[in-house]
């Protein structure tokens, strides 16, 4: 999960845990403020009410009762209405449940207004004492009050759900705000690897001074550092191997005139100054181009390519070379493929791969090479049957000067610079080069795009 996703969620579920927390404390505690308070009002209005109805009993008979019982059962608030006698006789009114009749005891046994609350509904009861003596109790069932927002859920609901998703938006917002300058520092890190060392973050991290804007300081630092090692590593590779193709040159000369004034003692030695002196000469060449290519010295002029024509000629000059080895370089798959590039780099980017395995092919095999269009793709699969290598070397194969066996370089002649070379030259058609082991060798895949070179 991402950073930016981590924050996001976060602060939202903090937001929406106090809107819920606040939300259920005000809907359970809402309600008790609000019955205390109708509590205070019914007992007066109820006081009034009891008082009249004796009056009216004491003064207009059941009669009057009746009526004005019925003008209270009138009201939406009321459910029923009954008025008691002393010992429990139902003079005028409804018949009440148990829940009821429980009250009158009470009521009558008290001096105030007594209260009996049900989950529906709620019953109020008080004791009237007429002048003639008697005792009555008037119960009245009124239905249980509800505060103005309880009915209304739909719309608390509503509100919750806004309030949340105006939090969410402002999460994003502070999330964003929070993230944006690492999502930066990481897209500039990755050009960086890819080798575009010119990159710098600049302002994008932020212009203030928080740690966010100081981290993207140092990174253009660095990055600044990395580069100037890097292009002063490329120039004194440049540098040198031009400065010696002066002396080598020189020296070339006067092995000539040594070997004119040779004797058959001499000239072994002679020779192999020679062999090493053109071994010297490969090296310069070798390292020159691929300075050019790590530096974009080397433009790409396009041009359609036959790549069977290329693959086929490459093969059959490195199949010359390797019979004098006791070697063979043999077309398993030939396939019809034209790709936009450079024929030259392409071409030394295959007889560098071709090289290195008939190298290291074990003699009286044969290399053995492909080319099919897979998925849009050219690809070329060139295999040898040398052991192969073990698999936590293969990403360091195509390393400038990387030897696995130090005296099997020897032997062979490598000096470490043919697959480097291949893989940035195929990189420079925005291709892909891989190695990798296939039990008894290793197999090199070279896979360009379609799309042509940059």
């Amino acid at each position: 999960m991402s950073l930016f996703l981590k924050i996001f969620l976060w602060f939202w579920l903090a937001i929406a845990l106090l809107i819920g927390v606040f939300s259920f404390v005000s809907w359970t505690t809402q309600n008790e403020p609000f019955v205390r308070q109708w509590r205070i009002l019914m007992a007066d209005s109820f006081n009034i009410q009891a008082q009249t109805a004796g009056q009216i009993y004491e003064n207009e008979g059941l009669a009057g009762l009746q009526e004005y019982l019925g003008r209270l059962k009138s009201s939406d608030r009321v459910t029923a209405v009954a008025f008691f006698d002393q010992n429990r006789h139902l003079i005028s009114g409804d018949e009440l449940p148990a829940s009821g009749i429980r009250l009158f005891e009470t009521a009558l046994q008290s001096d105030t207004i007594e209260f009996d609350r049900l989950p529906e509904d709620t019953f109020v009861g008080r004791r009237i004492s007429l002048k003639n003596g008697g005792d009555f109790v008037m119960i009245v069932q009124y239905k249980r009050p509800q505060p103005a927002v309880t009915p209304d859920v739909n719309t608390l609901i509503l509100r919750i759900v806004a309030l949340i998703l105006t939090g969410g938006l402002v999460c994003y917002g502070l999330a964003r705000y929070l993230t944006s300058p690492v999502g930066k520092l990481r897209a500039a890190t990755r050009k960086i690897a890819s080798g575009e060392l010119q990159t710098r973050v600049g302002e994008k991290a932020g212009k203030g001074g928080d740690e966010l804007a100081l981290l993207a300081k140092d990174f253009d630092e660095m990055a600044e550092r990395i580069e100037s090692l890097v292009t002063s590593e490329k120039r004194l590779t440049r540098d040198i191997s031009h400065e010696l193709r002066s002396p080598l040159a020189r020296m070339n000369v006067a092995l000539e005139i040594a070997r004119q004034k040779s004797n058959p003692e001499t000239r072994p030695v002679l020779e192999r100054i020679e062999k090493e002196s053109v071994r010297l000469n490969e090296m310069i060449s070798r390292l020159l181009t691929l300075s050019k290519l790590e530096s974009g010295g080397e433009e790409l002029d396009k041009q359609v390519i036959d790549l069977k024509k290329l693959v086929e000629e490459t093969v059959s000059d490195a199949d010359f070379e390797a019979q004098a080895k006791n070697k063979a370089v043999r077309l398993t798959t030939l396939e019809n493929s034209r790709f936009m590039g450079r024929e030259d780099l392409l071409r030394s980017a295959v007889e560098n791969v071709l090289r290195n395995a008939v190298r290291y092919t074990a003699e009286n095999s044969a290399v053995e090479v492909a080319l099919r269009n897979l998925n849009g793709d050219a690809v070329i699969e060139i295999r040898d049957h040398g052991g192969g290598v073990p698999d936590d070397e293969l990403e360091n194969l195509f390393r400038p000067f990387y030897r696995i066996g130090e005296a099997r370089e020897r032997t062979s002649g490598g000096v470490g610079l043919g697959l480097a070379i291949a893989q940035r030259a195929v990189f420079a058609h925005k291709g892909t080069i891989r190695a990798k082991n296939t039990g008894d060798g290793l197999e090199v895949e070279i896979k360009l795009p379609r799309t042509g070179a940059r």
